[in-house]
């Protein structure tokens, strides 16, 4: 794990990880976690993402960068071990998902749903791509600055 976290660097790599269509917003969210903070994080969790983009299945409900986020978090402080719903663990990872998913609505129309936000847009459009692209990296900052403040991370920028 690194020592000191960058969001910008973590924006940066989010975004160009979209941009240059290798990843989609929630596989580049988990990428640009496992880039930028976490390069100990298993390849198989960038793979346990491929199914969110577009919402689930492209189903156009949450936004596959707010799921990347909740998958990235989940490694970081989730539970491996079968527990109560009371566990610390559970409680903390269904609190900071909660965040997560929140600063997003609070950043955008008050919804997750991608079908809001893509509403007019052609699939695939500069219009459309340059959208997810901010989203996508506005998650993964998201994302980092959490993991940061919970570990006792230090963060520049």
């Amino acid at each position: 794990m690194e020592k000191t976290i960058s969001l910008k660097k973590t924006r940066e790599e989010a975004e160009r990880l979209f941009r240059e269509g290798g990843f989609y917003c929630s596989e580049a969210v988990v990428a640009s976690i496992r880039a930028t903070i976490a390069p100990e994080m298993p390849e198989a969790l960038i793979a346990a993402a491929s199914g969110f983009p577009l919402g689930v299945g492209m189903s156009q409900c949450i936004c596959g960068a707010v799921s990347g986020s909740v998958i990235a978090l989940g490694y970081f402080f989730g539970r491996t071990l079968p527990s109560t719903p009371a566990d610390p663990k559970s409680v903390n990872a269904v609190k900071l998902a909660g965040e997560v998913q929140k600063s997003f609505r609070d950043a955008h129309k008050g919804v997750l749903c991608c079908h809001v936000h893509i509403k007019g847009m052609e699939l695939g459009s500069d219009e459309h791509k340059s959208q997810c692209e901010g989203f996508t990296g506005e998650m993964a900052a998201k994302t980092a600055e959490i993991i940061a403040r919970e570990l006792h991370i230090e963060m520049r920028d």
